[in-house]
Formats: structure tokens, C-alpha cells, sequence
């Protein structure tokens, strides 16, 4: 077991609060390095503003389709090329009701409108990141993200505890465990999916995550509005540690960038849509058959935007090695085994860095 400080190297400020005192200004420790920063051609007509992550329909809304799912081989396909080509997709009827897509992100929302001695009560530690947090990484003096987020376990069950979600607004407990069951029945869909599009058994990557003891959290992203929006980012680049996410959007603010042959893509989100992307987990799991993409997040200088981002993880203490059937002479294994818990303190102590984390293990020729 890896100890983490129990407390952060300096005192955690609120995004949120800087950015309601209408300075027009930010704070130096929140500019990013020239080559970090957006640039202002992202909002033009370029090309990058006619590109999208594909959208894939995935047939479930319905009772019959969504308790007994089938997803038909065309849908395989699609699945398999943007896994391929993107490592990002978005779902729409996925089977999770309209009406908890757009409650439990405008519930978030409210929550962090709550008043700041509330949300206070939650705030966290580097020993889980479990609470109201404002920083990623323990690093002293780190240039840090322009937001705020509340993180929660859900999946091991022995890590749960409604306790430590928030008790205001009414509800959102319940409506948080209602999204959190749809989210894990929507993973598991997926990872036989992708299975099988690997050619493998389709219960390999279930059983390689733990064999149905998988790690599911939570993380919803506060972006407040900026007034230098061009001197920081939401969150940094990077690619996601874990074995995939599920992203639930603001739909009404776009924010989130992936990078796609040496640009920056601006992510449209399709109505009540979900995006999916690989982890560096199923990286290494199909031995970069499959790839995790760097993203990030933009901000805004008129309006705040509020996310959801679900983590589907492997067992913390199972090792994740390429699997032994993608393996040959002309396709060696590229990275060498190591525990999900071992991977993941790269990011709980440095803070987001690219992909540094997943090409550091690569297997020397």
C-alpha cells in the first residue's frame, strides 16, 4: 500500500472564489508555460472546427434493448475504428434516461453554488482525493488548473460511503447512485464489446480488470469563468490512467480538446450523449492496439461549465500486462507489467504530465 501526506503542500485556494472577486487578472501560479496555452486559432474556422470524435448510436434506449443488450456488428465496427483511430467516441442511446443525464449534472451544479462553509466540510486530502478538492499532484509551487471538483468512490463497495458525498441539494445522493449503476452496466457492455473486437475471449478484459471486482469513481469538474482564458487551462493535458472514461458534458459550453494528429479537436457534444475514451490501462492491456489520447480542458470567459467524469478501473493490486494472445514475433510486448495502485501514484504525486507515465514503461529494445 502506497502512503500518501495527508495534507497539501500549501494552502488550497477555491477557483471558484477567484473568480467571483471580478479581478480581470489571475494569478500567476494558474498561467501556463507559451507552449501550454490555447490558442486563439482554436476558435476560428480552421479545420480543427469541422472536426469531431465519432458519434455512435448504440441502440439500447428501450427496456427490451437496454436489460438485454445486443450491439449489432455494424455498431462493433464503428466501435473498434474509433477505439483505433481516436481512442474518443460518443454514445447516444446508451440506455440511461434522458432525464438523469441532464439531473445529475445540473444537481453538481448546485452543489457548487452551495454556500462555501458547506462545501468546506468536504474538502479533501492527497490520501484519497475523496471530497471538495481545487488541486491534482502534491508538488510544491506547481502551476495549477484553472477548477475545482468533488471526487468520490463508488465501486469497491468497501470504499463507498454515502457519508462523504454531499448531503445538499436534496437528492443527489440517490441520483448519484441511480448514474453510478448505469454507468458500471454501460462499462461492462463495452469492455465485452471491445473484447471481442480484439478478437479475444469476450469476458478477457472483465476478468483482467479483477473478474467483476473492478474500481468505479467519480469526478465532476467545476470550470468557473475566466477572465485570461488564453493564459490557462481547465485541466492540463494528459491521458487518463485508469481503463476508460465516461464523460458527461456541459452541452451547453464546449470545452473539452483532444489532440488528433498534431492539433487540437474542440469535442461538440451530440444531446444527452456520452463521451468514451481509453485509458492507459486498455493501452497497455491490447498493447497499443488500442490508444489512450491526450486531452484537455479549455476555459471560458463568459460562462462556467460543469462535467462528470466516470473512471472504470482495474483492481487496484492486479497486474496489467499486455494480453499474451495480442503478443508475437512481430508484435512484442511493448510495457511491462505493474499494479493499477503502482501506475496511479505517478499522478497523485506529479500531477498531470502528458503521457509521460504510460511511455515510461515501455519495454526497451
Amino acid at each position: 500500500m502506497i502512503n500518501y501526506p495527508s495534507d497539501w503542500p500549501e494552502p488550497v485556494v477555491r477557483v471558484q472564489s477567484l473568480s467571483e472577486t471580478g479581478d480581470t487578472v489571475i494569478p500567476d501560479r494558474y498561467i501556463k508555460p507559451p507552449l501550454e496555452r490555447p490558442s486563439p486559432s482554436f476558435n476560428s474556422t480552421g479545420s480543427s472546427d469541422n472536426l469531431n470524435i465519432p458519434l455512435i448510436d448504440l441502440h439500447l434506449s428501450g427496456p427490451v434493448n437496454r436489460d438485454h443488450p445486443t450491439i449489432q456488428k455494424t455498431t462493433m465496427d464503428e466501435i473498434s475504428l474509433a477505439c483505433r483511430e481516436w481512442g474518443f467516441f460518443q454514445v447516444v442511446n446508451h440506455g440511461i434516461r434522458p432525464e438523469l443525464v441532464d439531473g445529475v449534472r445540473e444537481i453538481w451544479r448546485e452543489f457548487f453554488h452551495q454556500p462555501m462553509e458547506m462545501k468546506q466540510d468536504y474538502a479533501n486530502a492527497p490520501t484519497t482525493y475523496e471530497g471538495y478538492g481545487s488541486r491534482l499532484g502534491m508538488q510544491k509551487g506547481a502551476i495549477l488548473d484553472w477548477s475545482d471538483y468533488f471526487f468520490l468512490h463508488y465501486l469497491p463497495s468497501n470504499l463507498k460511503d454515502h457519508n462523504k458525498w454531499p448531503s445538499q441539494p436534496p437528492f443527489l445522493r440517490d441520483m448519484v447512485e441511480e448514474y453510478s449503476k448505469e454507468i458500471v452496466r454501460l462499462g461492462n457492455i463495452l469492455l465485452k464489446v471491445f473484447s471481442i473486437n480484439l478478437g479475444l475471449e469476450e469476458d478477457y478484459l472483465q476478468k483482467a480488470f479483477g473478474d467483476g471486482d473492478i474500481g468505479a469513481c467519480l469526478r465532476v469538474n467545476f470550470y468557473p469563468k475566466c477572465p485570461q482564458p488564453d493564459l490557462t487551462l481547465g485541466l492540463s493535458s494528459h491521458s487518463d490512467p485508469g481503463g476508460m472514461t465516461f464523460l458527461l458534458p456541459d452541452e451547453n459550453v464546449t470545452g473539452l480538446q483532444v489532440r488528433k494528429g498534431g492539433e487540437w479537436i474542440t469535442v461538440k457534444p451530440a444531446r444527452h450523449a456520452i463521451v468514451v475514451n481509453i485509458g492507459d490501462q486498455i493501452q497497455i492491456l491490447t498493447n497499443a492496439i488500442y490508444k489512450s489520447v491526450e486531452h484537455r480542458v479549455i476555459v471560458n470567459p463568459d460562462k462556467e461549465r460543469v462535467s462528470l467524469a466516470y473512471f472504470f478501473n482495474p483492481k487496484c493490486d492486479v497486474r496489467i500486462a499486455p494480453a499474451s494472445e495480442l503478443v508475437t514475433l512481430t508484435t512484442p510486448a511493448l510495457y511491462q507489467s505493474m499494479t493499477y495502485d503502482e501506475y496511479r501514484h505517478f499522478i497523485r504525486t506529479k500531477g498531470l504530465q502528458g503521457k509521460s507515465q504510460v511511455e515510461s514503461l515501455k519495454i526497451s529494445k
